[in-house]
């Protein structure tokens, strides 16, 4: 029986550590992201998940790559959009584009593959730790990021009974694309960051990686909130 991870947006960063992962222990592995992940034996779904149509293909690529249900299946709700925005000046139509990657997307997802979580299958949430804090010009990444702390407890409480687990993982600051693009490559922007931490450093996508992977594989963390974030300085 093959054991099949679902990744959103596993074509960079902590989606890539995660495919590289999944892989590394045997497991089945499908991207969804717009561009393919480049880690060997990965299914890549070519879709936006931020336009309309993508259920559909999604849905008939479980169907012909992953097959009727048989091993554990682990959907990681990874992909997620990162605006800088401000809560009093947020249009409709923005707030919507973001809620609707970051929080409807993984709803729909869930119940795409309900019928194929078999005992110890796991739907896992890749938060941040603005999923229980927030700071200024991040306003919707910050309340959609809140929103799926909730979406995650409604999901371990509407799994009562089937034998699958949820968890949120919540990274800090984490040395991705896109970090990067939302910082910039100014070295000393990048160290006031990194001092943002205790131990002085960002975090490696393969860190979260093991700590997504720790969940998939432990059902006691049903319903937990992770940190992963090296201690992240509070100021």
């Amino acid at each position: 029986m093959a054991d099949w991870a679902i990744i959103t947006g596993a074509s960079r960063g902590i989606g890539q550590a995660l495919a590289v992962r999944f892989r590394q222990h045997g497991w089945g592995v499908m991207n969804l992201s717009r561009r393919p992940c480049p880690v060997p034996g990965v299914v890549n779904v070519g879709v936006d998940l931020a336009a309309p149509g993508w259920e559909a293909q999604v849905g008939q690529a479980l169907r012909d790559s992953v097959g009727p249900p048989s091993g554990r299946l682990s959907l990681v709700h990874n992909a997620a959009l990162y605006e800088h925005d401000d809560a009093l000046s947020l249009t409709a139509e923005h707030f919507r584009r973001v809620l609707e990657v970051n929080v409807v997307v993984p709803a729909v997802l869930n119940r795409l593959v309900r019928e194929r979580l078999t005992d110890g299958s796991s739907i896992l949430y890749v938060g941040s730790t603005l999923s229980e804090k927030a700071v200024r010009g991040n306003a919707s990444y910050v309340t959609s990021k809140h929103a799926l702390v909730g979406l995650m407890r409604a999901t371990c409480q509407d799994l009562v009974g089937t034998r699958v687990h949820t968890a949120c993982i919540c990274p800090g600051f984490t040395d991705t694309e896109m970090l990067h693009e939302h910082v910039g490559e100014d070295p000393a922007i990048l160290e006031a960051v990194a001092k943002r931490t205790t131990f002085g450093r960002l975090i490696e996508p393969r860190e979260i990686a093991d700590v997504v992977w720790l969940c998939a594989n432990t059902p006691v963390l049903n319903g937990a909130v992770l940190h992963a974030n090296l201690g992240q300085i509070e100021s």
